[in-house]
């Protein structure tokens, strides 16, 4: 599933934006005021060659536009943008130009630690506010700034209506490119979930008052493995008419999947980008258009449906049909016609009355992808030709290869005649067709395999006739679990050259089509997968639109193998849209495995490997069923009302659930996955403690081990500096600290036992009766010897032997805490020259209470753990904790060392109590 994700997506077909002049980014002086408040973020300006010389005395005259990078971004990821649009402004000859401005956010990991999104937000507010000045007095002042958001910048940009002093007329149009509208993709801390929470219901709450912002949103599609497309779409708000998301896989003139990165220069989708903008300009104002209308009206030619025409506001309703063209009319229900070397223009008119009867749609093709108009509806009828027509061309669609229009009659009653303009064709060698047909004909249905399908399912469709479209419905095909392979083998009458066949999935409830383009002959491979389910109230049919070669068969089949390949893909979504929950399901089942060994240290007087104790323990039907219970149970309003009047947060499969991002054995598989890597973390952990006591062994004569008090002057002394370090620095650093320092503790025993067993080995009564008293220890710490000659001495090696195995338990839970803590530690050692300390923290609180837990824990050993009156209530918790954690922390992934830390303390009681 893993190598799915990562590897095995579509090439990258995207082209490298180049510099044509040297790049320059000119550091904007900013207020004295917002330098001192944050001295880390900068704005730039963009230039290049001799535009930049000019733009030094900040005497601008463009259209500002602002960039914001995102998780660990440059500002220098604006150069593709800015000289692309620098380019275009030297075609129309400056008559309208664009400034790029970006802010340089100094890398900041936002994406893994949310205490800085706020500051970033309140920056971008100051910096719009510095960009407008700059235009001040000059004859054509914008008043408002475009923004493009990279990644977790465009929600910094969303952001910036949630704050109380800014205006939202400021912004007029916003695009985001592989930003995470939805949810984080990690919420590793209260801070980043909280701003989520608040940007999203700001924009559901105050819809009414966004409708003058146009908001644009682009998803990578499958091949960004970082920002899954169905978390870049906006909410669909009813009211809310002016937000369009997509995926750069249905995006015209680029059809091509991006990575997370390459999203920010790949130059398909980046000459859409600029030709939106210079589209977006009113001529009166020189500045973006303040009609909303027309904002979307761009958006959609440029990034949903292009007709292969040039943007236009109002194009004309009829076109006069000039020229010394000759005139011709076809009666045939299917054309076609090569055109080379034409000198002559022709038009080719469609008579309608003869069809209306037996087809219900004609289709019409042309290869040659100028951006003029081709095809035109007649209302004369009396003749066959006409001097003022319609133009067609408007409902024409741009594809690869060929550029397609498809109408219905009964649409166009009162239309004579289709007319095909054949213009003189000097060197330009291309073909053109048309059909008529009926619906039914053309449309074939293809049953999708469905989760509970067992067994062997293929499914085949054999396309026999020479028709130019066909429409394959892809039924039951609805939700993000499901995913195939569909392939479509042609088979040609000859072996003439042809022009390649164009397949397009179309998903019609979102924005996320794909292209294939194949050479005729040949079998294709075609990925069918979802980015969002279908929406409850959309009853329409994913299909997969054919455009053929007219003397071609094509076969379009669809096999499954349960056994084998199913699996595959199920678990590739799976890890798509669910790899972030995999630590939750790890810790959970190594919670579960430390309560057993709490448990059998109670119930025998010994503690058991962590390997076996995990394979005895960690089973999904101790947890799953009441977490689905619960779930099934808040579909009832009076459960509900309890719920809410107990102040509980909501469980996080639910939410999934009412984002059709939940389905069925998810949890069950995640759950075997989480103890398959809790299982192989451990063998690795205890491998490695082994080889590292081993090199420390041949170094350093370790001491004998001495039982001393948990808490001593010296111990309280270093439990107090470390709490005074995660209050005045870092809480993730202090724990940090705290675990270097624990992980010696397993060493240590290790080194001293086998130590001392060696040292006694060389006694011959030692060795004759270590045969007799020696303990068996189980898998990864079976070599360590348990016993020597005397009873006393095998009491304490056996003790010891317990302690490491509880040791290693604790250390492996431990790890994941500093693991999700890690993103934090990175961002407060990145930001040391500014601070201190960082705030906000969100492990500080946490940081302090690990600290004295495990100051004490490191120095314990189970000899007090096992008479204490505790240990029955310290070894059941961890099963209730463990379903709490499964219930509310797979979307909150930092409530996880709560939930562990309270198991901890209860254990630390017990060595005391």
């Amino acid at each position: 599933g893993v190598r799915d994700v990562m590897f095995l997506y579509e090439e990258n077909r995207c082209s490298m934006t180049y510099m044509y002049e040297y790049p320059e980014y000119l550091k904007i002086k900013l207020p004295k005021k917002t330098a001192r408040r944050y001295p880390a973020y900068e704005l730039y300006l963009y230039g290049e060659g001799n535009y930049a010389e000019e733009n030094k005395n900040l005497l601008l005259t463009g259209i500002p536009v602002l960039f914001l990078p995102g998780n660990a971004g440059s500002y220098k990821q604006v150069r593709s943008l800015g000289s692309i649009a620098l380019r275009k402004a030297e075609d129309v000859d400056f008559k309208y130009h664009f400034n790029f401005f970006s802010v340089n956010f100094n890398e900041e990991l936002v994406a893994l630690y949310g205490g800085s999104l706020q500051r970033q937000t309140k920056f971008v507010h100051e910096c719009i506010k510095v960009i407008l000045k700059l235009y001040k007095d000059r004859e054509f002042a914008p008043s408002s700034v475009a923004i493009v958001g990279h990644s977790m910048g465009g929600l910094v940009a969303r952001a910036l209506l949630t704050l109380k002093n800014f205006k939202p007329e400021l912004i007029n149009l916003l695009i985001t490119q592989a930003t995470p509208h939805v949810a984080p993709v990690m919420p590793l801390d209260k801070y980043l979930t909280d701003f989520y929470t608040a940007v999203n219901n700001h924009w559901i709450l105050k819809a009414q008052d966004l409708r003058n912002l146009t908001t644009l949103s682009v998803a990578g599609g499958f091949r960004d493995y970082q920002v899954r497309s169905g978390l870049a779409f906006l909410p669909r708000l009813s009211q809310h008419d002016s937000a369009l998301s997509v995926v750069s896989s249905a995006v015209p003139r680029a059809w091509a999947s991006t990575d997370h990165l390459s999203i920010v220069w790949c130059k398909e989708l980046i000459l859409a980008t600029i030709r939106a903008f210079f589209d977006l300009i009113d001529e009166n104002t020189r500045q973006i258009t303040e009609d909303p209308k027309k904002r979307m009206s761009v958006l959609n030619h440029h990034f949903v449906r292009h007709p292969a025409k040039m943007y236009e506001e109002n194009p004309e309703a009829f076109t006069h049909l000039t020229g010394a063209f000759n005139w011709i009319t076809v009666k045939a229900s299917k054309w076609t016609y090569s055109v080379y070397n034409d000198s002559d223009g022709k038009y080719f008119s469609f008579p309608l009355a003869s069809h209306r009867k037996s087809y219900s749609h004609v289709y019409c093709e042309n290869s040659m992808l100028d951006t003029s108009s081709w095809i035109y509806g007649c209302m004369n009828t009396n003749s066959s030709m006409c001097l003022e027509a319609a133009d067609l061309s408007w409902r024409a669609e741009l594809l690869p290869t060929t550029k397609v229009v498809m109408l219905k009659l009964l649409d166009y009653p009162s239309l004579s005649h289709i007319v095909i303009q054949v213009p003189p064709a000097v060197g330009n060698k291309y073909t053109l067709g048309c059909e008529f047909f009926k619906e039914d004909s053309r449309t074939v249905q293809l049953p999708v395999t469905h989760l509970f399908s067992f067994g062997f399912s293929s499914s085949k469709i054999l396309l026999n006739s020479t028709g130019l479209l066909y429409n394959v419905q892809l039924q039951h095909f609805n939700q993000i679990y499901q995913a195939f392979k569909i392939y479509i083998d042609s088979h040609c009458q000859s072996l003439k050259e042809r022009k390649p066949s164009v397949y397009r999935l179309h998903i019609p409830w979102s924005y996320e089509d794909s292209i294939t383009v194949a050479k005729v002959p040949s079998l294709a491979e075609i990925s069918a997968k979802l980015h969002i389910a279908q929406p409850h109230s959309d009853s329409s049919l994913p299909e997969l639109n054919i455009y053929s070669s007219p003397d071609c068969q094509y076969e379009v089949s669809k096999t499954v193998l349960f056994y084998s390949y199913y699996p595959c893909i199920l678990v590739f979504q799976i890890v798509r849209f669910h790899a972030g929950a995999f630590p939750v399901y790890i810790v959970s089942n190594i919670l579960l495995t430390y309560g057993g060994q709490l448990s059998t240290l109670r119930s025998t007087g010994q503690c058991s490997d962590f390997s076996l104790q995990l394979v005895r323990t960690a089973k999904p039907y101790k947890v799953e069923p009441l977490i689905s219970i619960v779930v099934f149970l808040q579909g009832f309003n009076w459960f509900r009302e309890i719920w809410e009047s107990l102040s509980l947060p909501e469980v996080d499969a639910a939410v999934l659930s009412s984002q059709d991002a939940w389905f069925p054995l998810v949890s069950l598989i995640l759950f075997l996955f989480g103890t398959g890597i809790a299982y192989w973390s451990g063998v690795f952990f205890s491998t490695s403690l082994r080889l590292f006591s081993s090199l420390w062994l041949t170094l350093i004569r370790p001491p004998e081990l001495q039982k001393d008090k948990l808490i001593t002057p010296s111990r309280l002394c270093g439990m107090i500096s470390l709490a005074l370090v995660s209050w005045t620095t870092c809480g993730a650093f202090a724990v940090l600290i705290i675990y270097l320092q624990y992980l010696f503790k397993p060493v240590h025993i290790f080194v001293t036992s086998v130590f001392h067993f060696q040292d006694s080995g060389h006694s011959k009564e030692t060795s004759e009766n270590s045969s007799t008293h020696t303990v068996k220890a189980q898998s990864s710490v079976d070599s360590i010897p348990e016993a020597t000659q005397s009873p006393s001495n095998s009491k304490t090696s056996a003790e010891a032997v317990d302690s490491l195995k509880m040791h290693i338990t604790v250390l492996n839970l431990f790890m994941w805490i500093v693991l999700l803590n890690l993103p934090s530690l990175i961002y407060w050692l990145k930001n040391l020259r500014y601070s201190v300390r960082l705030d906000p923290d969100p492990c500080r609180s946490t940081a302090i209470i690990l600290v004295c837990i495990l100051e004490i824990l490191m120095n314990s050993s189970t000899s007090e753990v096992k008479s204490s009156k505790l240990l029955k209530i310290a070894a059941k918790v961890p099963l209730p904790l463990s379903v709490a954690m499964l219930a509310f922390g797979r979307m909150h992934l930092y409530r996880v060392p709560h939930f562990v830390t309270f198991s901890l303390l209860l254990h630390v009681l017990c060595c005391f109590v």
